[in-house]
């Protein structure tokens, strides 16, 4: 079964996809801020992170620059899933080595369609 990392300081935001996540076929952890992710990443590397921008003690896109200069830490698909619209966040966070992006809210429609679309489902 693939895992895919639920990472957003939302505890709601993180049970709502873990649900959908978990109804298309993944095994699900959750971390609340991208330090936690990290640490989730170093012990056990998964298939897919859903990742939040704006979180306490370390941002999603701070997050998303380390894990893909730790070892393994080029395999996992990285979705954005945020309020961050701007053409400007989309495109760094592209540039910064996420797979997609998914605007919130969302619902099971639209991450089975782009986790789909990047081949993870």
């Amino acid at each position: 079964m693939k895992t895919c990392l639920v990472v957003d300081d939302s505890r709601v935001i993180r049970k709502v996809a873990r649900r959908i996540l978990e109804d298309i076929g993944f095994e699900i952890a959750e971390a609340a801020d991208g330090l936690e992710a990290l640490a989730w990443c170093r012990a056990a590397m998964p298939d897919a992170v859903l990742l939040d921008w704006n979180m306490p003690a370390m941002s999603g896109i701070e997050f998303l620059r380390i894990l893909r200069q730790e070892p393994g830490g080029e395999q996992p698909t990285v979705v954005f899933c945020t309020v961050e619209n701007s053409v400007e966040r989309i495109r760094e966070a592209l540039d910064t080595g996420a797979d997609e992006y998914i605007m919130k809210p969302f619902d099971g429609d639209i991450i089975a369609a782009k986790f789909a679309q990047v081949g993870l489902a």
